[in-house]
């Protein structure tokens, strides 16, 4: 639906959606922990899991049409959207993300090749740094620890907020007074 929507459209719709998916995405991440505990016996954990489900879904629901669109940062809003959907620690779904987004990617390639919009001079590199990205990242996910990985996360995700922040509507310029 997303490489649909950006032959249809074009890209200058969503382009202003991205740092505010990119924050809200990490928000909700580093929220996770919060929203999902544990708060007593095994069924109240169930209820608040089944609760959070139909969010979960939706998110990861915006999170694959954004993917096929435009894509940057879909690793941080997947890992954010996976997390709510109670798959396991990060270890876990990281490897899980890749799988995911390996696939929505697919799909929105294949839909942008019958379409004619791929740009192969920056299409092959882009796969291939994609494909070594994601073998490296996908190795090195199961030997660095939860918190920093965590943490990695993080600042990957408000990173990428502040860049796309920056580009998209540049510094924020201070007046006071009479200036």
């Amino acid at each position: 639906m997303g490489a649909l929507l950006l032959v249809w459209t074009g890209d200058k719709y969503f382009l202003s959606l991205v740092p505010w998916l990119m924050f809200g995405g990490t928000v909700l991440f580093v929220l996770e922990p919060r929203l999902t505990r544990r708060s007593g016996g095994a069924n109240q954990d169930r209820g608040l899991a089944t609760a959070l489900w139909p969010l979960a879904a939706a998110v990861v629901f915006v999170v694959a049409i954004y993917g096929g669109y435009f894509g940057a940062g879909i690793g941080i809003l997947m890992i954010s959207a996976l997390s709510l959907l109670r798959m396991g620690d990060v270890h876990r779904v990281v490897p899980f993300k890749n799988l995911l987004a390996g696939c929505l990617r697919g799909v929105a390639v294949i839909v942008l090749v019958i379409y004619g919009e791929i740009h192969w001079g920056y299409g092959i590199p882009m796969a291939v740094g994609g494909l070594i990205g994601g073998y490296l990242g996908g190795a090195l996910t199961g030997r660095i620890n939860r918190t920093v990985l965590r943490a990695v996360v993080v600042v990957i995700g408000f990173g990428l907020a502040a860049y796309y922040f920056w580009t998209l509507y540049g510094p924020l310029e201070l007046h006071f007074g009479g200036e």
